[in-house]
């Protein structure tokens, strides 16, 4: 198995050189996470000992030894075939699934010696380099390397997918919030389609509803189901901060999605800029809101491949003209009964101890998501304070009248 892995890193290595139409999507993730320099994987690749190492597994001298079309250069320390035409033969006869699986590979295969072999079902099994975090990584040291792209960076907070912790799996959701995600990613898949009949003001989300209801938590889940970098941004920040340079900075955020596509532009506090126009505000947030209009009206995820996604608890303070840039307004209202029974038995799935979630459900109306998490958080807290690794009924309904009585005193302000 360990020759096959260092003949298919060296076959995809120098299939890629050769054939210019292949990109580095076409690239098996695993290999692909070991090339990136520089904002990209350059031609032609280079297999030098430390790349064969990390995707073998152990040093390769010894499997080396054993291949007699691969060169080792122990001076320049790269590996390299020696006969390309016995490489592609003798790997036709031993690695069929693995060829199966890599693209680059199948891209040469599908038309050698009648194998059964597809490039288009191999790129089913690969996601595109924009999910990898090493990809995210290369392209951000990159812009740093530029004052300007620098400076636009100190404005946002930027993820990898493969850096989101929550799975959608994990987020209790409604069934018409299901319904959108689900449409959105349809959407995603067929962007080619839809920007063939003209139909490209897609992929503007407004997220509305109360602190604690799961729209930020939604947003990162996204990121991860999708495999999108997440542009993360609050609007706060970059008003307070930079008061006269508020519209600049508006512009550097949606400039930063471009150079990211495809990815999700995620703006929390939403209202915080975009109330309404008519009011005496500054006339420094007035030119701002009309500079958010503006970024909106000229971004989609089908011609630039970012889905854009605002989150607000004020819905009230948007101007009409806000709302009307949305193709979709997604309400995340306090948990039902039903919902809140879900939250609870997520947030519990792991947790040793004996509890009865519909007793939890009765006592928990008008608790958010986050609210609920927060009880199982105590409850856990409280039985390790007891030295207990499981906890109980009471622990919990003792943690409910804890987040309560926090809840009233937030209100009694």
């Amino acid at each position: 198995m360990e020759e096959l892995k260092l003949v298919e890193l060296l076959l995809t290595a120098e299939i890629y050189n050769r054939f210019d139409e292949l990109t580095e999507d076409d690239i098996p993730k695993p290999i692909r996470k070991l090339l990136y320099n520089r904002g990209g994987i350059n031609r032609p690749i280079v297999i030098k000992q430390d790349v064969a190492t990390k995707y073998v597994g152990r040093r390769v001298e010894d499997i080396i030894r054993s291949i007699p079309f691969v060169d080792y250069n122990t001076f320049t320390k790269q590996i390299k075939l020696t006969s390309f035409e016995i490489a592609v033969k003798w790997f036709a006869q031993r690695g069929i699934e693995l060829i199966r699986r890599n693209p680059v590979l199948a891209y040469y295969y599908q038309n050698y010696d009648s194998l059964n072999v597809s490039y288009e079902e191999a790129k089913k099994f690969n996601r595109p380099k924009y999910s990898d975090r090493e990809w995210l990584r290369s392209v951000l040291a990159e812009m740093e390397r530029n004052p300007e792209t620098a400076e636009m960076l100190g404005l946002v907070r930027v993820y990898s997918p493969e850096d989101i912790r929550v799975d959608l799996s994990d987020v209790a959701l409604t069934d018409d919030q299901m319904e959108e995600i689900k449409k959105l990613e349809i959407a995603l898949e067929e962007r080619e389609f839809l920007k063939s009949i003209g139909l490209t003001d897609i992929g503007k989300l407004l997220f509305i509803g109360p602190p604690g209801t799961g729209k930020t938590t939604t947003a990162r889940a996204l990121s991860k189901k999708f495999g999108l970098p997440l542009v993360e941004v609050k609007l706060s920040m970059i008003t307070s901060q930079y008061l006269g340079e508020t519209s600049k900075n508006i512009e550097k955020v949606f400039e930063i999605a471009r150079r990211l596509s495809p990815c999700i532009l995620f703006i929390d506090e939403f209202d915080y800029v975009a109330k309404t126009r008519t009011s005496d505000e500054h006339a420094a947030v007035k030119r701002a809101v009309n500079t958010l209009l503006k970024s909106i009206d000229e971004i989609n995820m089908v011609e630039d491949g970012v889905i854009l996604i605002a989150a607000t608890n004020h819905p009230s303070l948007l101007d009409p003209a806000v709302w009307r840039r949305f193709d979709k307004i997604v309400e995340f209202p306090e948990p039902s009964e039903k919902l809140r029974k879900r939250i609870f038995e997520l947030a519990l799935a792991k947790v040793p101890g004996k509890y009865d979630i519909d007793e939890l459900v009765s006592l928990t109306e008008g608790f958010t998501g986050a609210e609920i998490k927060l009880v199982v958080r105590d409850a856990v807290l409280r039985a390790l304070l007891d030295g207990r690794k499981e906890i109980t009924q009471r622990d919990l309904i003792e943690a409910i009248k804890d987040v309560k009585n926090r809840i009233d005193l937030k209100y009694s302000y």
